[in-house]
């Protein structure tokens, strides 16, 4: 006997609690329209003009912040919310969520964007939404400490399989096997910086019917646009390089209008919305996205080329460097690098802590993509849940240090590296 043919790659009509509609109402669309942009716009452009809705804020140049749970609505609420241009309550939706979502959906170049009340919001809503007890995920071994905490932990006692892929692994028609329903990438990966070709990621998910998920936090879309090269759905964690200023925890997702659609439900479902203030913040830091981007792009590939020559260093990571591969993946897909690098310090975990004491303008921190450097160890913070011989078998030695590079001047972050590094030795 032959194997079934794969299903269909079309989506399925809604039939989970996450994708029925809220009392029966249409997608909401906002009340006032967003400001319509010129096409062939360039990333920093949009993000500077995207997400106004002129007759809406009164002529204030900053968006407003609609800090409120609740909205007033017509007596005849079920007249106008079949027409959708009602806000009933900010769990569902807020008009100053839908400004940030709508910058972000214009950038990532999605029909539809929402905002979440964290990264592992965003993660977890989008995969509940697309499986269901019985279906298999397949992803990359190396992933966020946070989504493999997911895929491990949580998923089996819901009957949700998932078949790991090999990180080093380049040909994913070739790894998977069966028809997993979702296909769920990170790339580049956190926190060894590998590059996945999303493109023949994509190509597997079509030969087997599956929806392709992509983390696109490292990178930005100003450095990378899954969706233009195949991939179904981009999630991010907004507290990263999106916030950009450490200092909200926030979650983002942009794709086709009909599956946000059916994110959008187990979002209100398991309430993982957005803060009016924290969505404020959000939206200023979209505004300024392009250009820190691209500063902490040509800062990071400076700090790796000059570590890989450091004495003091054992390995760097950074997209691109890990191998001949890597390196044509990461130009065909990818405008930028990234401020991400991650390095081992010769002399191990000691020499390691004593680099971080002697640091003075790196801090050291959980979290990325902020305008200061952070530096932190994965296997504290982002892996701490992993055990060593897991860590070990993914290459993330105790003595990895992941630096994700600001603002500050190149020649400044650098002296403060050297000077560390040699005091360390």
């Amino acid at each position: 006997m032959t194997d079934p043919p794969p299903p269909e790659r079309e989506e399925e009509a809604p039939t989970t609690l996450a994708a029925a509609p809220i009392a029966g109402r249409r997608r909401p669309r906002p009340l006032m329209a967003f400001s319509e942009l010129p096409e062939g716009l360039r990333p920093t452009t949009v993000a500077v003009h995207a997400g106004h809705r002129p007759d809406l804020n009164a002529g204030a140049i900053a968006p407003p912040i609609y800090q409120t749970s609740t909205f007033r609505y017509p007596a005849a609420f079920s007249e106008a919310a079949a027409g959708g241009a009602v806000h009933l309550y900010t769990r569902y939706e807020n008009p100053t969520q839908e400004a940030a979502a709508e910058v972000l959906r214009a950038l990532e170049g999605a029909g539809a964007a929402r905002v979440f009340a964290s990264g592992m919001a965003a993660i977890s809503s989008a995969l509940l939404t697309l499986l269901r007890s019985g279906d298999e995920v397949a992803a990359p071994e190396e992933l966020y400490g946070g989504t493999l905490g997911l895929l491990n932990d949580l998923f089996p006692r819901w009957g949700i399989r998932v078949q790991w892929v090999p990180a080093t692994e380049r040909d994913p028609g070739r790894a998977i096997t069966g028809h997993p329903k979702v296909l769920y990438l990170e790339t580049p990966t956190n926190p060894l910086l590998r590059v996945h070709d999303i493109a023949r990621w994509a190509a597997a998910a079509d030969e087997r019917g599956a929806l392709l998920v992509v983390d696109n936090t490292f990178a930005t879309p100003v450095n990378q646009r899954p969706l233009d090269r195949g991939a179904d759905l981009v999630v991010h964690s907004a507290s990263k390089y999106l916030g950009g200023h450490s200092d909200l925890i926030a979650g983002a997702a942009a794709g086709p209008a009909a599956l946000l659609d059916r994110i959008a439900g187990t979002q209100r479902l398991l309430g993982g919305s957005l803060d009016p203030f924290a969505a404020f913040l959000l939206h200023r830091g979209l505004r300024t996205l392009p250009l820190r981007v691209e500063r902490q792009s040509a800062t990071g590939a400076r700090i790796a080329e000059r570590l890989a020559a450091h004495p003091r260093i054992r390995a760097v990571h950074y997209p691109g460097r890990a191998s001949a591969d890597d390196e044509a993946i990461a130009r065909r897909q990818m405008t930028g690098r990234g401020g991400v690098v991650s390095f081992e310090v010769l002399g191990g975990m000691a020499a390691t802590e004593r680099f971080l004491r002697e640091v003075r303008l790196v801090q050291v921190a959980a979290s990325l993509g902020g305008v200061e450097s952070l530096a932190s160890r994965p296997f504290e913070t982002s892996h701490a849940h992993l055990d060593p011989r897991a860590r070990e078998r993914l290459g993330i030695p105790d003595g990895l240090v992941r630096l994700s590079v600001g603002l500050e001047d190149a020649d400044d972050l650098w002296e403060d590296l050297d000077r560390a590094l040699r005091a360390a030795g």
